[in-house]
């Protein structure tokens, strides 16, 4: 069995909690990849570039917070390499493995006692003047927003080729169920249990009280264009890629053909995280 290790290496613990995954993977003969940079800085020689990671890997895992969860995600998309992560940041709702917790998942993953679970992903397609213009996959979240002007921006809605609904807000967020904890949640969408194929359409500071989070089925095909040659649009894609859109541009989402495979936390379930990391559910006080 081979493993792939990613970190932050900006994180000193990072660094060190690799080295230690490295012996405990060592000793049970599991062979150990790293990716270039935390190689180096953990002196192991087994490395490789971090695109090329799955190729030497039936197991990868994440050291960092969700960001670096995220941007790895993306590279194994499309693959059946499992992914796992341990949270070495603040949040931590994807990488759901402690520290304290890392040497107990070294014993599940060698014995191959975890369970894995497909969580879907979305296609951003920007179409401009009729023709495709880029093509992104992501985990979390499609955002068209307003630019660093304060103004507000006119979209349509189209689902379907059917127009339903045209929202004055400072954007609109199109995401996954893994994404609905992520900024839909911030923005009033609902949490939506990962496992559904559907994808949640949140509007941001909308200024019509009317205008309200929407639930589709993923095998809808949505497409958001800007109905304002005045104001600047932006696209952001898992809040890691993002650039202007051009007047005219119409961003279509639909369902990814790739997903990306997880390993369940063999510690706690969805909502136990949703309990711990967000305090779904607690009450604050009485009155």
């Amino acid at each position: 069995m081979k493993v792939g290790i990613v970190g932050k290496i900006e994180n000193s613990e990072v660094v060190d909690l690799t080295r230690i995954l490295v012996e405990e993977f060592g000793s049970l003969g599991v062979e150990v990849y790293l990716e270039n940079k935390l190689a180096d800085l953990a002196g192991n020689n087994n490395c490789t570039e971090l695109e090329n990671i799955h190729k030497h890997s039936d197991v990868v895992i994440v050291l960092g917070g969700d960001g670096t969860f995220l941007g790895v995600s993306r590279i194994l998309s499309g693959t059946d390499i499992p992914v796992v992560g341990i949270n070495m940041g603040n949040l931590g709702f994807l990488t759901e493995v402690t520290r304290k917790e890392a040497l107990q998942l070294v014993d599940i993953i060698a014995n191959g006692s975890y369970e894995v679970e497909n969580r879907e992903m979305l296609s951003a397609k920007v179409i401009r003047k009729n023709k495709q213009f880029c093509s992104y996959d992501v985990l979390n979240d499609v955002v068209i927003s307003r630019g660093i002007v304060s103004r507000v921006v006119d979209l349509s809605l189209e689902i379907n080729d059917k127009q339903i609904s045209t929202f004055k807000a400072d954007g609109l967020i199109l995401a996954t169920p893994t994404g609905s904890t992520a900024y839909s949640l911030s923005a009033g969408g609902p949490i939506v249990f990962p496992a559904l194929p559907l994808m949640i359409i949140t509007p941001i500071c909308p200024h019509t009280l009317t205008n309200r989070p929407l639930v589709v089925s993923n095998e809808r095909v949505v497409r958001v264009r800007s109905l304002t040659d005045t104001t600047q649009v932006h696209l952001t894609l898992d809040g890691q890629i993002s650039f202007d859109l051009m007047a005219g541009d119409v961003v279509e989402v639909t369902k990814s053909k790739k997903s990306v495979k997880f390993i369940r936390s063999p510690f706690r379930d969805y909502f136990s995280i949703l309990k711990t990391k967000l305090m779904w559910g607690e009450r604050y006080g009485t009155i």
